[in-house]
């Protein structure tokens, strides 16, 4: 029987039992099992070779790299106890569970050639570039036809290693990059568990929001757009309830479409509720975490933490018969101590630019009764106002975006951090990428 889940914002699926084949004769055929058995023995006499040939083909897929006669006999040896148990089919899965916990299947391995110097650089083989490629782009295995072209040595072929990374990512298998690299870089995974105190924030909400700006990544990969659009976009995707959210008329369902944000106030990703929620306060907005977070994930120059013993909460009631103030009064406050000061006066701008904004990324022209300031000073001098005056800036100094923005993909395509060493290689490609109208696929 066919199982179907119709989700709602009420839907909570605690268990689900599934009941039957009741009178299954012998184990079926399914489209994984014939993956899996490329051979079927016609008699017992057969059935160690057919294993051997199913077992090298996963195996070589498995680990990404021609097997060992070594590797091999273990196998074999993990084959025959399944064998001996019960029968053919008991003797490959027992030899399937050894490769699903052999560490060449559950971690990638490069081998240094032997007698290397300290500091000495070396290519990595055509397999290990095939893993890096797959795992990268696909989140992933290496296919068949990226295995076939490490196998013939033509993959460190600079031309044929462009041919396989562009029909990787026009694979559909690259929205794992998108998704998880989405994560990786603006910390999305955040919105799974802000609970904001906005009575209008829900489940659907909150999907929404994430899939906005996944579909904003994935219109500027996959359409090979140049990537100061993440900051410039004058259109979005939304569907009916973040339409609503963001006053965008005329949208009904659940589809996401492309819409034009002219007169919303919004452009790329700054106006996506979903950073604006993330980087607020559960109950108010928070001009430093939003300039902190501008400075570390756009422009690459994140703030140090604050001394210990300087108080950071701006939440206190005032004391009785003092004055009510805003936000940014208190904030203006707090930067009088030198000690803040150094840190907000390059954060605070950033974050009262988009004070028109509120927690959960509702467009809003008051705050608490008092109008919303947004002006302010950059960290040079210039002075300017709102989100577009912000996007300006940010403009102004798109090297450092675009710069950061490859330090943060290659962060994730090697999954370690950028160190001193690599800086020479990801100023190379920024200079590439900007000669090819910094195109998502250059930098890749």
């Amino acid at each position: 029987d066919d199982l179907h889940t119709v989700w709602s914002d009420s839907t909570v699926v605690r268990s689900v039992a599934v009941t039957g084949p009741l009178e299954a004769v012998g184990p079926g055929d399914t489209p994984s099992r014939r993956r899996i058995f490329s051979c079927t023995p016609v008699d017992v006499s057969a059935e160690v070779p057919c294993a051997r040939q199913i077992l090298e083909d996963i195996a070589y897929r498995a680990y990404r790299r021609p097997i060992t006669e070594r590797a091999m006999d273990t196998l074999m040896a993990f084959y025959r106890d399944g064998r001996e148990l019960r029968d053919f089919d008991t003797g490959i899965q027992y030899a399937l569970a050894r490769i699903l916990v052999d560490p060449l299947f559950v971690f990638r391995f490069e081998e240094e050639p032997e007698g290397l110097n300290e500091g000495d650089n070396y290519s990595l083989s055509n397999y290990e570039l095939a893993s890096r490629l797959s795992f990268f782009i696909w989140s992933s295995i290496p296919d068949e036809e990226l295995l076939a072209t490490a196998q013939s040595g033509e993959l460190s072929d600079s031309l044929e290693l462009d041919a396989q990374i562009k029909r990787m990512l026009q694979d559909p298998k690259a929205d794992a990059l998108i998704k998880n690299f989405a994560v990786s870089w603006l910390s999305l995974q955040q919105l799974n568990t802000v609970n904001p105190s906005a009575t209008d924030f829900d489940g659907s909400l909150r999907v929404a929001m994430r899939r906005e700006t996944e579909l904003l990544l994935e219109s500027v990969i996959q359409e090979n757009r140049p990537l100061k659009e993440l900051l410039t976009a004058d259109y979005t995707f939304v569907n009916e309830r973040l339409a609503q959210h963001y006053g965008i008329p005329n949208i009904r369902g659940s589809h996401y479409r492309k819409v034009n944000l002219a007169g919303t106030g919004r452009h790329g990703l700054l106006g996506h509720g979903s950073i604006l929620t993330i980087t607020s306060a559960p109950n108010r907005t928070s001009p430093v975490i939003r300039g902190a977070w501008i400075m570390e994930n756009l422009l690459g120059t994140p703030p140090p933490p604050p001394p210990p013993g300087v108080e950071i909460n701006l939440d206190d009631a005032p004391a009785a018969g003092e004055p009510v103030t805003s936000l940014r009064q208190r904030l203006e406050q707090h930067r009088q101590d030198p000690a803040c000061a150094s840190c907000h006066n390059m954060m605070d701008p950033i974050g009262f630019a988009l004070e028109n904004f509120d927690a959960i990324g509702k467009y809003r022209d008051q705050t608490n009764g008092f109008p919303v300031n947004t002006g302010a000073v950059f960290w040079d001098g210039t002075d300017f106002e709102g989100p577009d005056g912000l996007y300006n800036i940010l403009m102004s100094r798109s090297d450092l975006f675009v710069e950061n923005f490859t330090e943060k993909l290659m962060t994730y395509a090697l999954g370690r951090k950028v160190e001193f060493f690599d800086m020479p290689s990801v100023r190379r490609a920024t200079r590439q990428a900007e000669q090819e109208g910094n195109r998502f696929s250059v930098l890749v």
